[in-house]
């Protein structure tokens, strides 16, 4: 017999989905069990919010859709972070839940609210499965999550028909796509716009990621010798060591002062992939497509408002960057030298030779870290700092919420991570009150055997918060909390914790957390106000 729940399980299993994770309820137990004759392992998270940010971070390593189970009422409502950052961040997240039958919804109202309403502001598209077409809603569903700018769906089962008998009917067969490289007059004006640039510059953001584009964005740039800025969730898509690379920019006030002079001086801006969403304001309207080309390579159309451009190519950005290419010699650009001292500045912008503080806490674990690791972190003031010391070689080897920029994913992330890569180490970098709002994903941790190793910013304040709290002259208030014993917990949890004071301990610490088969949580304290002037 093969039921409703069959069908759906059966097909994210085709697209690639082999792990699942969330809380399952009564609602959702026909569900979880297809999940797992389907071949797609679940695992129990303690919140649904971290259970979301987990399957975000096996995607990233496998490019599969990430699936969350939630239960009806309150387990979609717990859900709603990691959907709203799927939804933002633009993660294939699938969204499965129970729901009451619609015969019973007219008399019953135990927990039951609309859950397709609530799910519509933070999602590609919302589905209830209907008898009789249970495979078109899902194919639906799939191929809007996974097709044009990804982005998360969700799909509620009612409970009678979940363990009903279908007819399987046609098989579900993802979809094959034929691109198309792009032509014409607009290709023929950006080609020309390039060949005249003396100071091009590549804005590089997460639509390459979703693309699979980096390989074809550093063969373009190394070809035609053009500096490449990236967003910070786009970072690695060229390494960081390369002299072209620039780094990432987004959210540092310091390091815009550097980057934002190149991109206003430049002739030629090439927007790859580059969505806004990640930015802060200061990089609202910084060019002018009246005095600049500005050639913008993207998956659909924008409709953000936060700039414009002079041309625009939809659809294939590898294809894209091969015709704008194409038989095109590479020159010298930026004739001044400005790429190299820019690059040179960022260096000294964010030093990292520092005795002790946050810097220094990145810089040895950097050096302690393996090339082939993945790192993840956690919003907040540690973020920003970090996001321009860490260097990445590779892309999506540090993962982080860039568009909602939500606090407690970082350990959510690691744990996915880990899950979907075992043989490479994984770091998770948190603030004290990131980690304690998902603390009890430690006990997932201990749970699963899984020998992350999750370093703290220890210094009881909401530290980004706080400073622009002061910024603003404004008295202290709601940002600093009590000093938690994290060592001790990581203990109770089933883990090893150890607190660290200087670059030494922190230095013996990392090599004996990363020769263990369970988790270690290194607490590194910091004193207050320890990033003022950093970023």
């Amino acid at each position: 017999m093969t039921t409703t729940a069959d069908l759906l399980a059966q097909a994210l299993y085709k697209i690639g989905c082999r792990q699942a994770f969330g809380m399952p309820g009564g609602e959702v137990l026909r569900l979880l069990k297809a999940l797992e004759e389907a071949g797609i392992t679940f695992h129990l998270a303690k919140h649904e919010t971290a259970a979301g940010f987990m399957a975000e971070g096996v995607h990233h390593v496998t490019g599969a859709p990430g699936i969350l189970l939630a239960t009806l009422g309150p387990g979609l409502t717990n859900a709603i972070n990691a959907v709203a950052n799927a939804w933002q961040d633009r993660v294939p997240l699938i969204v499965l839940t129970g729901c009451v039958d619609p015969v019973d919804q007219a008399t019953y109202t135990h927990q039951v609210f609309d859950h397709v309403r609530l799910m519509e502001n933070v999602t590609k598209g919302s589905f209830t499965l209907i008898d009789g077409a249970v495979e078109v809603i899902v194919e639906k569903a799939l191929r809007l999550a996974t097709e044009g700018r990804p982005g998360p769906v969700h799909i509620d089962v009612p409970i009678s028909l979940a363990g009903k008998e279908q007819d399987p009917g046609p098989k579900f067969r993802p979809p094959q796509i034929a691109e198309t490289a792009p032509s014409g007059e607009v290709l023929d004006k950006a080609r020309r716009a390039l060949m005249a640039a003396q100071r091009p510059i590549i804005m590089a953001g997460m639509e390459v990621l979703h693309q699979g584009a980096e390989e074809a964005l550093s063969d373009f740039a190394h070809a035609q010798g053009i500096p490449v800025v990236t967003t910070y969730k786009a970072k690695g898509v060229i390494d960081e060591r390369d002299p072209l690379a620039l780094g990432g920019g987004g959210l540092s006030p310091r390091a815009d002062e550097l980057l934002l002079p190149l991109f206003e001086s430049s002739d030629c801006l090439l927007l790859v992939g580059y969505d806004p969403i990640e930015m802060r304001h200061g990089w609202k309207h910084v060019w002018d497509p009246d005095k600049q080309s500005v050639i913008e390579l993207t998956t659909a159309a924008h409709y953000h408002g936060v700039h414009q451009a002079t041309l625009s190519i939809e659809g294939s950005i590898s294809l894209a960057l091969s015709a704008l290419g194409e038989d095109m010699p590479l020159r010298d650009h930026w004739p001044d030298g400005e790429i190299a001292m820019a690059k040179e500045q960022l260096a000294a912008a964010f030093p990292k030779d520092e005795d002790w503080g946050p810097a220094a806490i990145v810089d040895e674990v950097r050096g302690a870290f393996p090339e082939d690791g993945i790192a993840t972190v956690d919003s907040g003031a540690h973020r920003i700092l970090l996001s321009q010391l860490w260097p990445c070689y590779f892309s999506r080897s540090l993962l982080q919420s860039t568009g909602l920029c939500t606090m407690g994913c970082a350990l959510p992330f690691a744990i996915g991570a880990k899950l979907a890569a075992t043989d490479r180490p994984v770091v998770a970098f948190t603030g004290d009150a990131g980690l304690e709002m998902v603390l009890g994903e430690l006990a997932t941790l201990r749970d699963l055997g899984l020998p992350v190793v999750i370093v703290v910013f220890v210094d009881a304040s909401l530290s980004l918060i706080e400073l622009k709290q002061r910024r603003e002259g404004d008295a202290n208030s709601g940002v600093d909390f009590g000093h938690t014993d994290f060592p001790a917990l990581a203990q109770a949890m089933g883990g090893h914790g150890i607190g660290v004071s200087d670059r030494a301990s922190l230095r013996a610490a990392l090599e004996d957390a990363f020769t263990k088969a369970h988790f270690t949580l290194i607490a590194a304290e910091i004193p207050k106000r320890s990033y003022d002037g950093r970023f």
